[in-house]
C-alpha cells in the first residue's frame, strides 16, 4: 500500500511540474520548476547551445593519453625530454601555419585602426625581415620579398617573435568574434573603427564597446529596457585563439588517433607519420618526401630534375601530406612557437593532465567601486597580477607568477641563501631563477625563454620528431620559426558528444 501511495504521489508531483513548465512554452528548471527564458518567471535565460563549432581555420584534435618525450636516440645528448605519460584535453588547432597573407591582414588592420594616432602599435607588430640576412650567404632578395611579394603570400610567416605571435592570436580572437556578431545580425559592419573605439571581445562583454547595433538579443529580465548585449552564456562567441601548449603541440603532431585500437596504441611514432621520413605506404607516391628539411650538408632540396622535397626554404602552407588529425606541416617547413617557458625538466614537473609551465595568474583591474576599470587607449581591458593577499588561503596556488615553480624557485634550489629566502616574493621570483640558472654565463635559460617545436626547412631529419625540444628568447625571431594558433574546446571532448 505504501509503495502504491508513493508512486501515485510521485506521478502527481511530476504532472504538476510538467503543467507548470508548459506555461509560457519554455523549458523548466529541474531543481526549482521555474521556467527558463520566460519574462513572466523572472527572465532567467538558458541557451539552446548544442556543441562548439570549430573557429575559422581550426580542426578538432580529440584529446587522450600519450607518452610525451623521447622517441629516438639522443644524438645531441640532451636530457630534457625523458618519456612521461600525460593526458591532453580535446582542443582545436590551425590546420596550417599562419601565412604571410594572414599576417599582412593583421598589419593592415593595425594601420587602418591605429595608424593615425598610435603608429607604434603596427611598428611593434612588424616581422623582422632581416632574419634572412647571412654574413656569408646571398639572401637579400628574401629580405625584400619574402613577406610582401604575392609569390610568397601562402608561405608561413617568419621573423615573428613569441610576443608578436601572442598579440596576433588576441587580435584574431576579436576579429572572429566581431564577424560572429555581425553574422548573427547583432551588430552591423563598422569599418570606421579607430583607436579605442574598436571591437574587443572583453570590452564588449564588459559593456565598454557598443558598436553599430542591429538586432540586439531580447532581454527577458522584467526590470530591463528590453534589449541586451550578447553574453558568454549565449554560446555565440568563441573562446580565445592562442598558441598551443608544448604538450598539446606534441600530442597533435604525433596524431596517434589512427594508431589506436581499443585504447591500445599499436605503433609508436617517431615522426608525425608512420615509418621513416619518406612516404612508403602509398604506392602512388612511393618514396616521395612528406616534409621539407635539410637532407644533409648543402642539400636542401635535392638535384635539379629530381628535387626531393621541392623547397629550398619554407614552402606554401598545406604542402605535402597531413598527419592523422588532418594537420599539415607538423614536421618540416617552419618550427613553431608554443606557450611554454623552457625548463630542462619540465616533463618531470608539469601536471599529468594538461601539463604546462608558464602560468602567471592575472585578474582584471577594477575601480574603487569594484567595477571593471575603463579600457585603455587601444580599446583593451586592463589586467594586473594576482596579489599574494588575494591568493591567501588557497591550496592550488599561492602567488601570481608560477613560471619557476619546482624549477628555479627557492624551494627547488640547492642553495640556502637567507637573503634570497627573505626577499619579497615579487623580487624573489626573478632572482630565484637567476641564481639557479646563471643566464648568459653557464646557461641561456631564464623566465623569458620559450619553447619552439618541430623541425624546419633548415633542420636535419632528427628535429622532425615532435618530441624534440628547443628554446629561444621570447623577444627574438628567426627565419625558421613561425606559429599556428589553437583554441580550447568547451564541453564534451568528443565531437557529437557521448
Amino acid at each position: 500500500m505504501y509503495s502504491l501511495r508513493k508512486t501515485i504521489g510521485l506521478v502527481s508531483v511530476a504532472m504538476i511540474i510538467i503543467a507548470f513548465s508548459s506555461c509560457g512554452g519554455s523549458e523548466g528548471s529541474q531543481t526549482t520548476g521555474w521556467n527558463y527564458n520566460d519574462a513572466e518567471n523572472g527572465g532567467f535565460e538558458v541557451s539552446d547551445f548544442v556543441e562548439q563549432e570549430p573557429g575559422p581555420g581550426l580542426v578538432l584534435v580529440e584529446g587522450g593519453t600519450f607518452v610525451m618525450g623521447t622517441t629516438q636516440d639522443q644524438v645531441v645528448f640532451n636530457t630534457n625530454n625523458y618519456p612521461r605519460r600525460l593526458t591532453i584535453r580535446s582542443f582545436y588547432m590551425d590546420q596550417v601555419e599562419v601565412s604571410n597573407v594572414d599576417y599582412l591582414e593583421y598589419l593592415y588592420w593595425l594601420k587602418r585602426v591605429y595608424g593615425v594616432n598610435y603608429p607604434e602599435v603596427r611598428r611593434k607588430a612588424l616581422p623582422d625581415t632581416l632574419v634572412w640576412r647571412s654574413r656569408l650567404g646571398y639572401n637579400e632578395p628574401l629580405v625584400d620579398n619574402y613577406l610582401r611579394h604575392p609569390a610568397y603570400k601562402n608561405y608561413p610567416v617568419v621573423g615573428v617573435n613569441w610576443l608578436q605571435a601572442n598579440d596576433y592570436a588576441k587580435w584574431r580572437t576579436d576579429r572572429v568574434n566581431e564577424l560572429r556578431l555581425i553574422s548573427n545580425k547583432v551588430l552591423d559592419m563598422d569599418i570606421d573603427q579607430q583607436d579605442e573605439n574598436n571591437f574587443n571581445t572583453e570590452a564588449y562583454l564588459s559593456g565598454q564597446y557598443e558598436g553599430l547595433v542591429n538586432e540586439p538579443p531580447e532581454n527577458l529580465n522584467p526590470n530591463s529596457d528590453g534589449t541586451r548585449i550578447v553574453k558568454m552564456e549565449d554560446g555565440v562567441l568563441y573562446p580565445d585563439y592562442r598558441l598551443p601548449t608544448e604538450a598539446e603541440w606534441e600530442y597533435a603532431a604525433l596524431g596517434l588517433i589512427e594508431n589506436t585500437l581499443y585504447e591500445r596504441i599499436s605503433q609508436r611514432k617517431t615522426y608525425p607519420w608512420n615509418g621513416n621520413y619518406t612516404r612508403t605506404s602509398d604506392k602512388k607516391y612511393y618514396g616521395g618526401f612528406v616534409a621539407n628539411f635539410k637532407r644533409g650538408r648543402g642539400d636542401y632540396m635535392g638535384v635539379a630534375g629530381a628535387l626531393n622535397d621541392g623547397a629550398d626554404i619554407p614552402t606554401e602552407v598545406g604542402t605535402y601530406f597531413p598527419n592523422d588529425y588532418g594537420l599539415y606541416n607538423m614536421g618540416g617547413n617552419v618550427s613553431e612557437w608554443v606557450l611554454d617557458v623552457y625548463r630542462p625538466q619540465s616533463l618531470d614537473d608539469i601536471d599529468d593532465l594538461a601539463g604546462y609551465r608558464g602560468n602567471v595568474f592575472q585578474t582584471k583591474v577594477t575601480d574603487q567601486d569594484g567595477f571593471i576599470a575603463q579600457k585603455d587607449s587601444l580599446g583593451r581591458i586592463k589586467y594586473r597580477d594576482v596579489t599574494i593577499e588575494e591568493a591567501e588561503g588557497r591550496k592550488n596556488y599561492r602567488k601570481a607568477d608560477n613560471i619557476n615553480h619546482l624549477d628555479g624557485d627557492y624551494t627547488s634550489s640547492v642553495r640556502s641563501d637567507e637573503n634570497w629566502k627573505n626577499m619579497p616574493d615579487s623580487l624573489q621570483t626573478k632572482t630565484a631563477t637567476g641564481l639557479m640558472y646563471d643566464y648568459g654565463n653557464s646557461t641561456m635559460i631564464n623566465d623569458d625563454v620559450r619553447v619552439y617545436k618541430g623541425g624546419s626547412w633548415k633542420d636535419p631529419a632528427y628535429y622532425l620528431s615532435p618530441s624534440s625540444r628547443r628554446f629561444l628568447e621570447q623577444t627574438e625571431a628567426t627565419n625558421f620559426i613561425g606559429f599556428r594558433c589553437a583554441m580550447n574546446r568547451v564541453g564534451s571532448p568528443m565531437s557529437g558528444g557521448r
